[in-house]
């Protein structure tokens, strides 16, 4: 494949011709990545075949992880869902477009490459401009996983798009950073009651404003089997730089990754912090010292007051950090609750589970 071409849109209007462009590669069976409000996608059209297996070789993907597909509205839905119950409006209503991905029973058109061979289909109508103007143009529903490659951190620039996928792509639509900076929730409703699969962009709480009894399920996929919804599998969104979490009180936590640091810079290792804005105040005097000599990073996601932008952060600050070439990585679990949740999810499967509960008389 020759080099990714790069069009420059404008995230709120962007311009027609690129758009255009962009859609008639999606039908001539192309891929094509844009910018949702969460991550950005990686995009084919969603009734070909061949193109699906595009983006399943470009991110280097199992084929026991299933797509989902995009489409411009509620009533284009039933292009792949064969069955759309009668609380997918009242869903749709109250939250597209945007952050919540729907599993409906799938139409027979849909290949059974982007549901991993199962009879349902996860879909979602995106909320962000450029997304929307695409699929409007291009005519097809869009299936489109992240753009990166498997397990890789998701981008939420396409600078990240083109750090795993340049040249495996024919074209990137540039808009920008996006604005929620972590994927969809994805809602199973082919199951009484529905279950969460995946933490997202829209939260535990808002959804049981709607359906009450919306439970969640904590699931660690084989990547062997075919997974009800992406997202499943412990070695996800990880760096190359292997990746340790610890859980608890902050002022615990603080303590505990200060202790760590100073160990295993001892041991000769450089050592990368991520960290809320806070956290890392309160290591700088440690960071201080042991930055001078060149053996810790830092990077923070945002701030715990602000856990919207501590999302949105998240992946940019997991990127920057690997890039500095460092031969570990620890990071402070966020607060649970809200947007919180997904972020929880992805530091989880980041590190591959390796999450260490830090107790103590203040927690």
């Amino acid at each position: 494949m020759p080099p990714t071409r790069v069009l420059i849109v404008d995230p709120v209007a962007p311009d027609g011709a690129a758009v255009a462009e962009a859609a008639a590669v999606l039908r001539a069976g192309g891929l094509v990545v844009f910018p949702t409000e969460t991550v950005y996608g990686l995009g084919a059209s969603a009734l070909d075949a061949a193109a699906i297996a595009g983006i399943f070789r470009a991110k280097e993907r199992p084929s026991t992880d299933p797509l989902i597909v995009h489409v411009a509205s509620l009533a284009e839905v039933s292009d792949v869902a064969r069955e759309i119950p009668a609380v997918a409006a009242v869903l749709a209503a109250r939250f597209w477009p945007g952050p919540l991905t729907l599993i409906l029973p799938k139409r027979e058109e849909v290949p059974a490459s982007v549901t991993a061979g199962l009879d349902s289909v996860g879909v979602r109508v995106p909320a962000h401009p450029v997304a929307l103007a695409l699929l409007r143009a291009a005519g097809v529903p869009v299936a489109a996983p992240s753009a990166n490659r498997f397990s890789r951190p998701s981008p939420t620039r396409a600078a990240h798009v083109l750090e795993d996928l340049e040249g495996r792509v024919d074209l990137v639509l540039d808009a920008g950073a996006t604005d929620i900076g972590v994927e969809s929730t994805v809602l199973d409703l082919t199951v009484d009651p529905p279950l969460v699969r995946r933490p997202g962009g829209v939260s535990l709480e808002a959804l049981r404003e709607v359906l009450p009894e919306v439970a969640i399920v904590d699931r660690v996929a084989d990547a062997a089997v075919a997974q009800e919804a992406p997202g499943q599998l412990l070695r996800h969104y990880a760096p190359r730089a292997p990746l340790t979490c610890y859980d608890g009180a902050p002022a615990l936590v603080v303590t505990r990754l200060a202790a760590e640091a100073r160990a295993q810079v001892g041991a000769g290792l450089r050592i990368g912090i991520l960290a809320s804005e806070e956290d890392l105040l309160a290591l700088a005097p440690m960071v201080a010292a042991l930055g001078a000599r060149g053996r810790v990073e830092t990077r923070a996601y945002g701030s715990r007051r602000d856990p919207a932008r501590a999302a949105r952060e998240l992946f940019e600050a997991l990127r920057g950090l690997d890039a500095t070439g460092v031969d570990r990585m620890l990071a402070a679990m966020p607060a649970t609750g809200g947007i919180g949740r997904a972020m929880r999810d992805r530091l989880m499967r980041a590190a591959e589970g390796r999450v260490v509960p830090v107790r103590g008389p203040a927690s």
